[in-house]
């Protein structure tokens, strides 16, 4: 069992900067390639971000590309999620997962979900 914990979310004014990071802990964290993934009120859950398990590749969705970075820290346990130039169509709910794969496809078939932090960006 991996037990996933998000924090970092906050209300934060058009044109700024947040970072999300991502505790996992229960089994060795480097063997688990991590997501981020958002879900904004009324709409279906967005893939943002994904990272391999030793952090040498990266995926990121179209809509962020740019604006955000994931990255990790094994030695901490950590993945962060670094965002840039935030829009107010960035405001949702941002969810950290865990897995022992990592992809390009997006996908959210992970095994392990935190319980998500909120982000809220204003006009």
């Amino acid at each position: 069992q991996v037990h996933v914990v998000e924090s970092g979310g906050g209300l934060v004014q058009a044109g700024g900067s947040l970072r999300l990071s991502c505790a996992a802990s229960g089994r060795t964290f480097s063997t688990y390639a991590m997501g981020w993934f958002r879900q904004a009120p009324g709409k279906d859950r967005e893939f943002v971000a994904a990272i391999s398990r030793g952090g040498g590749s990266t995926h990121i969705a179209d809509s962020v590309k740019g604006r955000f970075i994931i990255s990790r820290d094994n030695a901490k346990n950590l993945v962060y999620l670094q965002m840039i130039s935030l829009k107010p169509e960035d405001t949702a709910v941002y969810y950290c997962a865990a897995r022992n794969y990592f992809d390009y496809t997006g996908g959210s078939n992970y095994d392990y979900w935190g319980q998500g932090t909120q982000v809220t960006v204003s006009s």
